[in-house]
């Protein structure tokens, strides 16, 4: 299904591959002028050359407040103000035994799934607030809402994304600006590497994409704080 997205500028963060690049996909196609923030450089020219003219980007780490705001200076020379928002970068760092866990994948994971959440919704709301509408969706996951013996330090970093999201919810909402929690299960992408997961049952990341597209498509008086959902084959494991 394909939505109306012309007037839409869009920031993507972690869009040059897996979840990210399937969102750019989607609203590209429908007509969203996007601007992607990836880590990668190498990935990200790839996403570009593929998306077209309607796409944009610089590389750049979320965590780091000169790159964030040198992208979105970009993102205004090139498309102009942000409409909206999608907080996709992230990292997870396997630690089932917090004993032996780094204080370097704590910061890892800390920094991309929460530090970037604040740094760019801040810059975002700069556009968002004087037009008096926008949307800040956060890819947050299921992981935001239970925890997971095998990942603490990856759920907490979810946990504190979330908290930041609905406390920014709050505040935003008196000015006209939708804040919503993307929270699915797994998803089938280059996340898990080479661990020993039933990908088959996961979710894909266009089913991401496509719960992205429909909070998008609705009318603006319409707010969704949060969006759980999951794969039926993975439920019933």
């Amino acid at each position: 299904m394909t939505t109306s997205f012309n007037q839409k500028t869009c920031f993507l963060t972690g869009g040059s591959s897996g979840i990210g690049l399937a969102i750019a996909r989607t609203l590209t196609q429908g007509g969203a002028r996007v601007f992607l923030f990836s880590r990668n450089e190498d990935k990200l020219h790839k996403a570009l050359e593929e998306l077209g003219e309607n796409a944009a980007g610089l590389a750049g780490n979320v965590a780091s407040e000169k790159d964030v705001i040198s992208a979105f200076e970009k993102c205004h020379q090139k498309f102009g103000k942000v409409n909206v928002l999608i907080n996709n970068a992230g990292v997870g760092i396997p630690t089932p035994a917090l004993e032996e866990a780094s204080l370097e994948a704590w910061q890892t994971m800390m920094d991309a799934n929460a530090t970037g959440v604040f740094l760019c919704s801040r810059e975002a709301l700069k556009d968002m607030k004087p037009a008096g509408k926008g949307d800040i969706l956060n890819i947050i996951s299921m992981a935001g809402q239970r925890t997971n013996p095998g990942a603490p330090l990856y759920c907490a970093s979810k946990f504190a994304a979330r908290g930041l999201s609905s406390g920014l919810a709050d505040q935003a909402l008196q000015y006209g600006i939708r804040i919503t929690d993307v929270n699915p299960g797994p998803v089938d992408t280059p996340y898990w590497g080479e661990r020993q997961v039933p990908r088959e049952k996961f979710l894909r990341a266009e089913d991401v994409a496509e719960v992205v597209r429909f909070i998008l498509a609705l009318p603006e008086h319409i707010v969704i704080r949060e969006m759980n959902f999951d794969s039926i084959p993975w439920l019933t494991k």
